[in-house]
């Protein structure tokens, strides 16, 4: 992953979470792009090409498990790593995430330091993914 700026897209329907994430991420030198719902997610992904996808689950217009659905459907092929940041704590949902191939799932509230961690766990693992 060379050292290019590497990019973030951060999917929630609340303003101020998504203010406070694309803050942090900023911080560690990230360029972070943003959507408030997830059909707004999905035309993002394919305007910005991001390298990680961060995503709420409960979004207006699509909620996030189909938001990840279509993005591990993707034609393209190209995978990208999604975090699940939820409020959402049963295993139910986090098991159907795991399903559908979220890569890391995080409850909130999540502290910045466990989602920067998840991040850069996440941007770690991209060279030993095979498309």
């Amino acid at each position: 992953m060379g050292s290019e700026i590497l990019k973030i897209l951060v999917v929630d329907d609340e303003k101020d979470i998504v203010d406070l994430v694309s803050a942090r991420l900023a911080r560690e030198r990230y360029q972070v792009v943003t959507a408030f719902d997830g059909e707004e997610a999905l035309e993002r992904v394919r305007s910005a090409d991001p390298d990680v996808v961060i995503l709420d689950l409960v979004m207006p217009k699509l909620n996030g498990l189909e938001v990840l659905k279509r993005l591990r459907e993707d034609p393209s092929g190209k995978w990208r790593p999604v975090i699940i940041v939820s409020a959402n704590s049963e295993m139910e949902s986090i098991k159907k995430c795991y399903d559908l191939e979220a890569d890391l799932y995080l409850t909130k509230p999540t502290t910045m330091e466990n989602l920067v961690k998840g991040v850069k766990t996440m941007i770690s693992l991209i060279p030993l993914r095979i498309n």
